[in-house]
Protein backbone atom coordinates (compact mmCIF):
# COMPACT_ATOMS: atom_id res chain seq x y z
CA UNK A 1 0.00 0.00 0.00
CA UNK A 2 1.06 3.64 -0.67
CA UNK A 3 2.74 5.02 2.41
CA UNK A 4 0.86 7.46 4.20
CA UNK A 5 0.86 10.03 6.77
CA UNK A 6 -1.59 10.55 9.84
CA UNK A 7 -1.56 14.36 10.75
CA UNK A 8 -1.44 14.81 15.05
CA UNK A 9 -5.04 16.54 14.29
CA UNK A 10 -6.54 13.16 13.62
CA UNK A 11 -5.31 11.23 16.72
CA UNK A 12 -8.09 10.40 18.99
CA UNK A 13 -6.76 11.63 21.87
CA UNK A 14 -9.89 10.60 24.32
CA UNK A 15 -12.91 8.27 24.07
CA UNK A 16 -15.68 9.38 21.75
CA UNK A 17 -17.78 9.90 25.04
CA UNK A 18 -15.28 12.34 26.48
CA UNK A 19 -15.42 14.30 22.71
CA UNK A 20 -19.05 14.95 23.26
CA UNK A 21 -20.19 11.54 20.98
CA UNK A 22 -21.73 8.33 22.48
CA UNK A 23 -19.81 5.73 22.00
CA UNK A 24 -21.43 4.23 19.29
CA UNK A 25 -21.98 7.63 17.75
CA UNK A 26 -18.51 7.44 16.11
CA UNK A 27 -18.09 7.59 12.20
CA UNK A 28 -18.31 4.19 10.27
CA UNK A 29 -16.62 4.11 6.49
CA UNK A 30 -17.59 1.33 4.54
CA UNK A 31 -15.51 -0.13 1.40
CA UNK A 32 -17.27 -2.13 -1.28
CA UNK A 33 -14.49 -2.36 -3.66
CA UNK A 34 -13.01 1.43 -4.56
CA UNK A 35 -16.60 2.64 -3.86
CA UNK A 36 -16.50 4.08 -0.48
CA UNK A 37 -19.16 5.76 1.56
CA UNK A 38 -19.36 7.70 5.19
CA UNK A 39 -22.18 7.09 7.99
CA UNK A 40 -21.99 6.75 11.89
CA UNK A 41 -21.52 3.63 13.30
CA UNK A 42 -25.56 3.10 14.52
CA UNK A 43 -26.41 2.80 11.33
CA UNK A 44 -24.49 -0.58 11.01
CA UNK A 45 -27.79 -2.77 10.94
CA UNK A 46 -29.10 -1.22 8.25
CA UNK A 47 -25.59 -1.96 6.47
CA UNK A 48 -25.89 -5.59 7.03
CA UNK A 49 -28.05 -7.86 5.57
CA UNK A 50 -30.76 -10.54 7.66
CA UNK A 51 -28.51 -13.47 8.27
CA UNK A 52 -25.14 -12.05 8.40
CA UNK A 53 -22.29 -13.05 11.27
CA UNK A 54 -20.88 -10.97 12.91
CA UNK A 55 -17.37 -12.79 14.94
CA UNK A 56 -16.76 -10.52 18.50
CA UNK A 57 -13.45 -11.38 20.27
CA UNK A 58 -15.22 -11.51 23.97
CA UNK A 59 -11.13 -10.91 25.77
CA UNK A 60 -11.49 -8.36 28.61
CA UNK A 61 -8.74 -6.08 28.41
CA UNK A 62 -6.35 -6.01 31.74
CA UNK A 63 -4.68 -3.17 33.35
CA UNK A 64 -1.10 -4.27 31.63
CA UNK A 65 0.85 -1.32 32.68
CA UNK A 66 2.77 -1.80 36.51
CA UNK A 67 5.96 0.12 37.31
CA UNK A 68 8.61 -1.07 39.27
CA UNK A 69 9.88 0.56 42.20
CA UNK A 70 12.60 2.19 40.61
CA UNK A 71 10.32 4.14 38.14
CA UNK A 72 10.86 1.97 34.78
CA UNK A 73 7.22 1.17 33.68
CA UNK A 74 6.65 -2.27 32.07
CA UNK A 75 3.83 -3.56 29.73
CA UNK A 76 3.10 -6.98 30.29
CA UNK A 77 1.85 -8.76 27.52
CA UNK A 78 1.35 -12.25 27.05
CA UNK A 79 1.38 -15.32 29.58
CA UNK A 80 3.31 -18.08 27.88
CA UNK A 81 2.67 -21.98 28.23
CA UNK A 82 5.86 -22.32 30.38
CA UNK A 83 4.50 -19.87 32.60
CA UNK A 84 6.90 -16.67 31.66
CA UNK A 85 5.99 -13.27 31.03
CA UNK A 86 6.27 -11.34 27.61
CA UNK A 87 7.49 -8.03 28.89
CA UNK A 88 8.04 -4.89 26.91
CA UNK A 89 10.36 -2.35 29.42
CA UNK A 90 9.22 1.23 28.33
CA UNK A 91 11.45 4.09 27.78
CA UNK A 92 14.73 2.10 29.47
CA UNK A 93 17.96 1.48 27.93
CA UNK A 94 18.93 -0.76 30.49
CA UNK A 95 17.40 -4.34 29.71
CA UNK A 96 19.56 -7.32 29.65
CA UNK A 97 19.46 -10.66 30.71
CA UNK A 98 19.23 -11.14 34.45
CA UNK A 99 18.13 -7.98 35.11
CA UNK A 100 15.77 -7.99 37.98
CA UNK A 101 12.78 -5.33 38.52
CA UNK A 102 11.54 -4.66 41.33
CA UNK A 103 7.61 -4.67 41.10
CA UNK A 104 4.58 -4.19 43.74
CA UNK A 105 4.97 -7.51 45.83
CA UNK A 106 7.35 -9.27 43.70
CA UNK A 107 9.60 -9.33 40.95
CA UNK A 108 10.22 -9.81 37.39
CA UNK A 109 13.31 -11.02 35.80
CA UNK A 110 14.67 -10.33 32.40
CA UNK A 111 15.95 -14.00 30.74
CA UNK A 112 16.38 -12.73 26.94
CA UNK A 113 14.96 -10.68 24.65
CA UNK A 114 11.75 -12.12 22.53
CA UNK A 115 11.46 -9.18 19.59
CA UNK A 116 13.82 -6.05 19.64
CA UNK A 117 10.71 -4.60 22.36
CA UNK A 118 9.82 -7.84 24.18
CA UNK A 119 11.83 -9.80 26.60
CA UNK A 120 10.92 -13.34 28.49
CA UNK A 121 10.61 -12.74 32.18
CA UNK A 122 10.42 -14.96 34.90
CA UNK A 123 7.58 -13.77 37.12
CA UNK A 124 7.77 -13.92 41.01
CA UNK A 125 4.54 -12.37 42.16
CA UNK A 126 1.56 -13.83 44.02
CA UNK A 127 -1.11 -15.42 42.06
CA UNK A 128 -1.53 -15.31 38.19
CA UNK A 129 -1.11 -12.73 35.38
CA UNK A 130 -4.86 -11.84 35.41
CA UNK A 131 -4.81 -11.92 39.19
CA UNK A 132 -1.85 -9.92 39.62
CA UNK A 133 -2.32 -6.91 36.80
CA UNK A 134 -6.14 -6.73 37.98
CA UNK A 135 -4.51 -6.04 41.51
CA UNK A 136 -1.68 -3.78 40.80
CA UNK A 137 -2.04 -2.72 37.10
CA UNK A 138 -3.38 0.20 35.47
CA UNK A 139 -4.70 0.27 31.70
CA UNK A 140 -1.37 0.81 28.87
CA UNK A 141 -1.58 4.52 27.60
CA UNK A 142 0.60 5.80 24.88
CA UNK A 143 1.50 9.64 23.95
CA UNK A 144 -1.35 10.49 21.84
CA UNK A 145 -4.04 10.16 24.84
CA UNK A 146 -4.23 12.91 26.92
CA UNK A 147 -4.94 11.63 29.93
CA UNK A 148 -5.44 8.24 31.87
CA UNK A 149 -8.84 6.31 31.66
CA UNK A 150 -10.30 3.59 33.71
CA UNK A 151 -10.16 0.29 32.74
CA UNK A 152 -13.91 0.16 31.77
CA UNK A 153 -13.30 2.65 29.40
CA UNK A 154 -11.07 -0.21 27.24
CA UNK A 155 -13.79 -2.50 27.87
CA UNK A 156 -16.31 -4.26 24.97
CA UNK A 157 -19.60 -4.18 25.74
CA UNK A 158 -19.65 -8.03 25.62
CA UNK A 159 -16.15 -8.59 26.84
CA UNK A 160 -16.44 -11.35 29.26
CA UNK A 161 -12.83 -14.03 29.66
CA UNK A 162 -10.04 -11.72 30.86
CA UNK A 163 -6.64 -11.78 29.04
CA UNK A 164 -5.73 -9.10 26.68
CA UNK A 165 -2.82 -6.48 27.07
CA UNK A 166 -4.90 -3.78 25.05
CA UNK A 167 -8.32 -3.74 24.12
CA UNK A 168 -9.84 -5.51 21.10
CA UNK A 169 -10.84 -2.39 20.16
CA UNK A 170 -12.66 -2.93 16.86
CA UNK A 171 -15.88 -3.83 18.94
CA UNK A 172 -15.68 -0.85 21.06
CA UNK A 173 -18.74 1.11 19.09
CA UNK A 174 -21.32 -1.83 19.58
CA UNK A 175 -23.11 -1.16 22.41
CA UNK A 176 -26.32 -3.11 23.75
CA UNK A 177 -28.24 -0.37 21.86
CA UNK A 178 -26.38 -1.50 18.70
CA UNK A 179 -26.33 -4.99 19.20
CA UNK A 180 -30.29 -5.26 20.01
CA UNK A 181 -30.52 -3.15 16.81
CA UNK A 182 -28.51 -5.92 14.79
CA UNK A 183 -30.49 -8.99 16.73
CA UNK A 184 -33.81 -6.89 15.25
CA UNK A 185 -32.58 -7.10 12.06
CA UNK A 186 -31.51 -10.78 11.87
CA UNK A 187 -28.17 -10.35 12.21
CA UNK A 188 -26.30 -12.67 14.32
CA UNK A 189 -23.88 -12.46 16.97
CA UNK A 190 -21.26 -15.65 17.99
CA UNK A 191 -18.15 -14.87 20.15
CA UNK A 192 -14.43 -16.43 20.05
CA UNK A 193 -11.50 -15.42 22.62
CA UNK A 194 -8.16 -14.25 21.61
CA UNK A 195 -5.76 -12.37 23.94
CA UNK A 196 -4.20 -9.82 22.11
CA UNK A 197 -0.41 -8.70 23.42
CA UNK A 198 0.95 -5.05 23.02
CA UNK A 199 0.24 -3.55 19.88
CA UNK A 200 3.63 -4.85 17.87
CA UNK A 201 1.64 -5.14 14.97
CA UNK A 202 1.82 -1.33 14.55
CA UNK A 203 5.26 -0.73 14.38
CA UNK A 204 6.77 -2.79 11.62
CA UNK A 205 6.85 -6.26 13.49
CA UNK A 206 4.55 -9.48 12.71
CA UNK A 207 1.67 -10.57 14.94
CA UNK A 208 3.57 -12.90 18.11
CA UNK A 209 1.96 -15.55 19.32
CA UNK A 210 -1.44 -15.26 21.13
CA UNK A 211 -3.88 -17.69 22.35
CA UNK A 212 -7.42 -18.14 20.90
CA UNK A 213 -9.93 -20.63 21.37
CA UNK A 214 -13.14 -20.61 18.90
CA UNK A 215 -15.87 -22.26 20.98
CA UNK A 216 -17.98 -25.51 18.77
CA UNK A 217 -21.28 -23.29 18.77
CA UNK A 218 -19.40 -20.27 16.84
CA UNK A 219 -17.75 -22.51 14.47
CA UNK A 220 -20.90 -24.25 13.21
CA UNK A 221 -22.82 -21.01 13.62
CA UNK A 222 -20.72 -19.78 10.68
CA UNK A 223 -20.51 -23.16 8.69
CA UNK A 224 -24.31 -22.64 8.55
CA UNK A 225 -23.96 -18.86 8.02
CA UNK A 226 -21.88 -19.64 5.00
CA UNK A 227 -24.31 -22.70 3.52
CA UNK A 228 -27.01 -20.32 3.66
CA UNK A 229 -25.22 -17.63 1.62
CA UNK A 230 -24.84 -15.34 5.24
CA UNK A 231 -21.49 -12.99 5.34
CA UNK A 232 -19.29 -13.76 8.32
CA UNK A 233 -17.77 -10.29 9.26
CA UNK A 234 -14.78 -10.47 11.81
CA UNK A 235 -15.20 -7.54 14.64
CA UNK A 236 -11.08 -6.93 14.28
CA UNK A 237 -8.10 -8.35 13.17
CA UNK A 238 -7.94 -10.53 15.91
CA UNK A 239 -11.18 -12.49 14.93
CA UNK A 240 -9.52 -12.76 11.23
CA UNK A 241 -5.83 -14.22 12.76
CA UNK A 242 -8.25 -16.30 15.04
CA UNK A 243 -10.67 -18.00 12.22
CA UNK A 244 -7.48 -18.19 9.20
CA UNK A 245 -5.50 -20.53 12.00
CA UNK A 246 -8.48 -22.86 11.21
CA UNK A 247 -8.33 -24.95 14.61
CA UNK A 248 -10.09 -24.61 17.48
CA UNK A 249 -7.65 -24.04 19.83
CA UNK A 250 -3.99 -22.49 20.78
CA UNK A 251 -1.58 -20.59 20.17
CA UNK A 252 -1.73 -18.66 16.50
CA UNK A 253 1.16 -17.54 15.07
CA UNK A 254 -0.39 -16.89 11.57
CA UNK A 255 0.32 -13.81 9.29
CA UNK A 256 -2.22 -12.68 7.31
CA UNK A 257 -1.21 -10.68 3.91
CA UNK A 258 -1.74 -10.38 0.36
CA UNK A 259 -0.31 -13.95 -0.63
CA UNK A 260 -2.72 -15.53 2.22
CA UNK A 261 -6.33 -16.77 0.87
CA UNK A 262 -9.04 -15.61 3.04
CA UNK A 263 -11.48 -18.83 3.90
CA UNK A 264 -13.68 -18.22 6.39
CA UNK A 265 -14.21 -14.37 6.48
CA UNK A 266 -16.00 -11.97 3.75
CA UNK A 267 -15.69 -8.29 5.70
CA UNK A 268 -14.16 -7.04 8.42
CA UNK A 269 -14.93 -4.15 10.56
CA UNK A 270 -11.68 -2.53 12.43
CA UNK A 271 -9.95 0.70 13.01
CA UNK A 272 -7.74 2.98 10.74
CA UNK A 273 -4.26 1.16 11.41
CA UNK A 274 -0.85 3.03 11.15
CA UNK A 275 1.00 3.48 7.96
CA UNK A 276 3.74 0.63 9.24
CA UNK A 277 1.56 -1.87 10.56
CA UNK A 278 1.27 -4.94 9.63
CA UNK A 279 -2.41 -5.34 9.96
CA UNK A 280 -2.90 -3.05 6.56
CA UNK A 281 -0.97 -6.55 5.29
CA UNK A 282 -4.13 -8.16 6.75
CA UNK A 283 -6.69 -5.51 5.27
CA UNK A 284 -5.28 -6.16 2.07
CA UNK A 285 -5.77 -9.67 1.77
CA UNK A 286 -9.47 -9.08 2.39
CA UNK A 287 -10.23 -6.38 0.26
CA UNK A 288 -7.61 -5.83 -2.31
CA UNK A 289 -4.55 -3.20 -2.71
CA UNK A 290 -6.35 -1.28 -4.73
CA UNK A 291 -9.77 -0.86 -2.14
CA UNK A 292 -7.51 -0.47 0.70
CA UNK A 293 -5.93 2.72 -1.31
CA UNK A 294 -9.03 4.12 -2.16
CA UNK A 295 -10.56 3.84 1.50
CA UNK A 296 -7.34 5.35 3.27
CA UNK A 297 -7.52 8.17 1.09
CA UNK A 298 -10.95 9.11 1.66
CA UNK A 299 -10.24 8.42 5.51
CA UNK A 300 -7.64 10.95 5.77
CA UNK A 301 -9.55 13.59 2.89
CA UNK A 302 -12.85 13.13 5.29
CA UNK A 303 -10.29 13.65 8.41
CA UNK A 304 -11.33 10.20 10.30
CA UNK A 305 -9.78 9.83 13.91
CA UNK A 306 -6.92 7.21 14.43
CA UNK A 307 -6.43 4.62 16.95
CA UNK A 308 -8.96 2.17 19.59
CA UNK A 309 -10.82 5.84 20.49
CA UNK A 310 -11.20 6.80 16.76
CA UNK A 311 -13.38 5.76 13.99
CA UNK A 312 -13.99 2.34 12.32
CA UNK A 313 -14.01 1.31 9.18
CA UNK A 314 -15.98 -1.85 7.01
CA UNK A 315 -14.56 -3.63 4.53
CA UNK A 316 -16.70 -6.09 2.41
CA UNK A 317 -15.79 -8.71 -0.26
Amino acid sequence: MTTFTVPPVLEARAPAEARGVARDGVRLMVSRGTAVSHHRFTDLPGLLDPGDLLVVNNSATLPAAIETIDGVRVHVSTEQPDGTWLVEPRDFDAARPGLRLRVPSGSLTLLRPFTSRLWVAAADVPGGRVEYLTRHGRPIRYSYTDRDWPISTYQNAYATVPGSAEMPSAGRPLTGAVLSALAGRGVLVAPLTLHTGVASAEVDEPPYPEWFRVPSSTASLIGHVRRSGGRVIAVGTTVVRALETGTPEGWTDVVIGPDHPIRYVDGLLTGLHEPRASHLKMLTAVAGEEALRASYESALRERYLWHEFGDVHLLLR
